[in-house]
């Protein structure tokens, strides 16, 4: 596996399904994006007549440049949005069907490929629809899952970061019951993950000494222990250690407090005990801003914190802020990390 890509490779950015808002949201970042400074040349992994369609639809000037090589973007990227040719399917936003989801899925795993490759030096996931893509033999509960076992890590090792312009959260446990979060919460597994925040912290976002945050499970953060005991029996050792370890965390702090103005600007990230603690207050703050990061892997990947909208899609009303935002960090954290790799 070959990683550290020099800073000037393009991004690779995955269609996502193509009956969702992620072909129109590209193009649209495209045609905001274009000329701008400091923007990264990026390409899309196939569906080049589904962007064409997209495009005309929301009635986008964007010019679509066939690519056959992931390093032909960087030159074609002044010229029109550069798009692997190869895959596509029929445009029928709102549509959703196995034929759109098989597309969405070899996108995806053509854009890690060539993000694993070096070939580009990070990518970009448009939103996808599990539901179809079981349909058509994706076994992982999400994107995140599937580019850990690709990138070869057990699936703890993957990491999801909410980030925005002013918070960043990680959630310990995703896509599960609330009833199960205690019993699936262990010191361990917070050391484990609080200790690839920071580290990703300090490599793809500069932060030198990152102060982590950490958030307690229970209402007051447990009030000791007369609302549940997992604060002293969990989280409170997991803090322990992590100081021993040398790293800056503070906690349990309660939820109700963690997300205050005046707390915020006191760390860099917030790491919380399960889904919803995190992803609630980033999208009550920065809905159009928000980005998915992928921690711990040797590739990196951005997402725009949204789903696919399949009610919505093609209507010309979606907003492209949050994929804009995904492919600027994007760049950013790949320039980043080449820095570090250099100066290391």
């Amino acid at each position: 596996m070959t990683t550290g890509s020099p800073p000037e490779f393009p991004l690779a950015v995955s269609l996502g399904d193509p009956a969702g808002i992620g072909p129109e949201i590209i193009c649209a970042s495209y045609d905001r994006l274009k000329g701008a400074d400091g923007v990264r040349p990026f390409f899309i992994a196939g569906g080049l007549e589904v962007l064409r369609a997209a495009a005309e639809r929301r009635g986008l000037d964007c010019p679509l440049v066939p690519i056959a090589e992931a390093h032909e973007a960087e030159f074609a990227f002044h010229a029109g949005l550069p798009v692997l040719a190869g895959l596509d399917c029929t445009y029928a936003p709102g549509q959703p069907d196995k034929l759109g989801a098989q597309l969405a899925l070899s996108s995806l795993q053509w854009a890690a490929k060539l993000t694993l490759e070096a070939e580009a030096a990070a990518m970009v996931t448009a939103p996808v629809a599990k539901a179809q893509l079981i349909e058509v033999g994706f076994d992982y509960p999400g994107q995140t899952e599937f580019l850990a076992a690709a990138c070869g890590h057990p699936p703890e090792d993957a990491v999801m970061m909410l980030a925005g312009p002013s918070l960043r959260t990680v959630p310990l446990t995703v896509h599960i019951g609330l009833a199960k979060v205690s019993s699936l919460l262990t010191s361990e597994l917070i050391v484990h993950r609080s200790k690839i925040a920071a580290e990703a912290l300090r490599r793809d976002f500069g932060v030198d000494r990152p102060r982590l945050a950490i958030a307690g499970l229970n209402p007051h953060a447990g009030e000791g222990g007369r609302f549940g005991d997992e604060e002293t029996r969990i989280i409170e050792p997991a803090i322990a250690t992590l100081r021993d370890e040398g790293i800056d965390a503070i906690g349990p702090v309660p939820g109700d407090a963690l997300f205050t103005p005046r707390m915020r600007p006191t760390y860099d990230a917030a790491i919380c005990m399960y889904h919803d603690q995190a992803l609630i207050p980033l999208k009550a703050l920065e809905f159009d801003e928000g980005v998915n990061v992928t921690l711990g892997l040797p590739l990196i990947r951005t997402s725009p914190d949204h789903g696919t909208a399949f009610d919505i899609a093609g209507n010309g009303i979606a907003d492209p802020g949050a994929m804009i935002a995904a492919i600027r960090m994007a760049g950013d954290m790949a320039s980043a990390r080449a820095n570090v790799a250099v100066d290391g």
